[in-house]
C-alpha cells in the first residue's frame, strides 16, 4: 500500500502493536554502541555499513553476522554474550525513549489494546519499558521464542507452531490474537525495514516513525518523524463498537 493523503480516513484499528528499540526506547545507538564494543572485546572492527544491516536484527543473529563479517564464525557465542552485556550495561546507564512515545502510549492507553512486538529478548525489552515509567500500559509482550531461527526454514527444524524472529510476520501475528484483534485491523508502528517487512507480512497496517531511509522504507501506509506527528492525529483511536 502507498502512502496517501489521508491514509488512515475511516478506519479505526483495534489494537496497536509498537516495536521497542528506535520506535519506543531509544536504544539503537545502544546497539551500536555494543556492537563496537564486543568487536573490539575481541580486538575486530565493524564492516562498512555494518550499523545498517545490524538494524532491527535479532542479537543472536547480529552476533553471527559480526563474527562471519569478521571471518572468524568460531567467535560466534562469544561474541553475543559480549553484544548483550554491553547493551544491557548502556540501558541500564541510559534508559531513554524516543520523541514523543512516551506520551503517544499514554494517549492511547485505556482506549485500545497495546502490545509490543520485539527481536529483543524479554527480559530487555522489560527492564527498558520498566525503567521508562511504560511497562504498565501493555497488555502484552512478544519475542521469539526461537531466536536461533532468524534464518531457518520448515525445512532446517524450526517448529512449525514456533515464533520466529523479524523479518518473520510471526511476533505480530501473535500479539494481533493476544489483543483479541484480527491482523487487517491490527496497527503496527515501526522504525526499522526488518520490523516493517515483518508486520507487513502479518497483516497489519504500518507506521514508520524516524528518519526515513533513502529507499523510502518499505511499503507502510504512512512515515512520520516522530510520534508527536499531526498526522497521527487523524487515525480513529477508539475502535468501533
Amino acid at each position: 500500500m502507498t502512502i496517501t493523503e489521508q491514509p488512515f480516513l475511516g478506519w479505526s484499528p483495534e489494537a496497536v502493536v509498537f516495536d521497542c528499540d528506535g520506535t519506543l526506547m531509544d536504544t539503537e545507538q545502544h546497539w551500536q554502541d555494543a556492537r563496537v564494543r564486543a568487536l573490539r572485546d575481541f580486538g575486530l572492527r565493524p564492516a562498512p555499513g555494518f550499523a545498517e544491516r545490524a538494524k532491527g536484527v535479532h542479537y543472536l543473529a547480529c552476533g553471527r553476522m559480526m563474527a562471519e563479517e569478521a571471518d572468524k564464525p568460531e567467535l560466534a557465542p562469544e561474541l553475543t554474550r559480549s553484544l548483550l552485556s554491553h547493551f544491557l550495561d548502556r540501558v541500564a546507564d541510559d534508559p531513554v525513549t524516543m520523541p514523543g512515545a512516551a506520551e503517544f502510549v499514554r494517549r492511547l492507553s485505556g482506549r485500545l489494546p497495546l502490545a509490543v512486538a520485539s527481536n529483543c529478548p524479554l527480559e530487555v525489552v522489560e527492564q527498558c519499558l520498566e525503567q521508562a515509567g511504560l511497562l504498565a500500559h501493555f497488555r502484552h509482550i512478544v519475542v521469539p521464542d526461537v531466536p536461533d531461527a532468524y534464518g531457518a526454514t520448515p525445512q532446517s527444524g524450526a517448529p512449525a507452531d514456533a515464533v520466529r524472529p523479524k523479518p518473520w510476520p510471526d511476533v505480530y501475528v501473535t500479539a494481533a490474537l493476544l489483543c483479541g484483534a484480527r491482523c487487517e485491523r491490527t496497527l503496527a508502528v515501526e522504525d526499522s525495514l526488518t520490523g516493517i517487512e515483518s508486520a507487513r507480512r502479518a497483516g497489519l497496517r504500518v507506521v514508520g516513525v524516524g528518519p526515513r531511509p533513502a529507499d523510502g522504507g518499505g511499503p507502510v501506509d504512512l512515515w512520520v518523524p516522530t510520534l508527536r506527528a499531526p498526522q497521527l492525529l487523524e487515525v480513529h483511536w477508539v475502535p468501533p463498537a
